[in-house]
């Protein structure tokens, strides 16, 4: 989580769309998992099935990030991680009918408690990033599809394979959306030497290292349960957001008080679930 925190502060600070920003990010990850011996023979060993499930699943993330990082465009870093709380309400209902699990009232109180600290957030900005919290609770949805579908095929495949072959599909597709933009140049700018030093950064220790790991602790916990820890992405965020971009100058105190309720939620799960079933095993 600390380290996908970071993801939204180098999203502002990179000047390229967002649309080119997630492929280029796509890009690097998938060229260096394909240079590992493991990942060729990983993605030959699976079988068509469940790779096209992978690569659905792959399509989910791409637009994820791109809904994302147009909100942080649009909005703010700060903004646009906060959005992500809204995904375990999304999850308390989807979770159970995608990933094939018993469905849970308490997931989804703690989701609706969580919906008044957004809609403080939404209260406490600016009316020119309101389109930027659309996009953001978008991302929360799509996160969401995208955590469920994973949950149900975790453990059925390399971590890195996995990760290979769906940011792999994830740039088909974007490759796809480009084309149907207009555009005078070349179809993906390339980045000047500050974006790409960022983009290196960005895909090396906040999504390769993070989605591996995301992946794997998904064996042991529920993709609802996972979101909710990702709700701390939005602290370190909204932190380093603070410290480094100087966004606590646009936004009030309406806005904190949201944070605060979001993060309740996050610290309030294990507490009232700590005698709760173990998770349940894959079908």
């Amino acid at each position: 989580m600390f380290l996908w925190g970071f993801t939204a502060i180098l999203g502002k600070l990179i000047t390229l769309s967002a649309l080119d920003l997630v492929w280029w990010r796509m890009v690097l990850v998938v060229s260096a998992l394909l240079l590992v011996p493991r990942v060729r023979r990983g993605l030959r060993g699976l079988s068509p099935r469940l790779a096209l499930s992978y690569a659905a699943a792959g399509a989910l993330i791409a637009l994820h990030w791109l809904s994302f990082y147009a909100a942080v465009k649009l909005a703010d870093a700060s903004v646009a991680a906060t959005c992500l709380a809204l995904a375990p309400v999304f999850l308390a209902f989807v979770e159970p009918r995608i990933a094939r699990r018993s469905f849970r009232p308490v997931e989804l109180m703690l989701g609706v408690v969580v919906v008044p600290g957004v809609a403080l957030v939404l209260g406490g900005i600016p009316a020119r990033m309101h389109v930027g919290v659309l996009l953001g609770a978008t991302s929360a949805l799509l996160v969401a599809l995208f955590g469920a579908v994973n949950k149900r095929l975790s453990g059925r495949a390399d971590a890195l394979t996995v990760t290979c072959l769906e940011l792999g599909a994830g740039t088909l597709l974007l490759t796809v959306l480009a084309l149907a933009r207009a555009h005078g140049g070349p179809l993906f700018p390339i980045p000047s030497a500050h974006d790409a030093g960022l983009l290196l950064v960005l895909s090396a220790c906040c999504t390769l290292l993070p989605f591996a790991l995301s992946l794997v602790a998904l064996k042991h916990l529920t993709a609802y349960e996972l979101q909710l820890v990702t709700n701390l992405e939005s602290v370190y965020a909204i932190t380093l957001a603070s410290l480094l971009l100087g966004e606590r100058r646009e936004l009030g105190g309406t806005f904190y008080l949201g944070v605060s309720i979001v993060l309740g939620a996050v610290f309030a799960y294990p507490a009232l679930t700590r005698a709760r079933v173990p998770v349940e095993s894959e079908p």
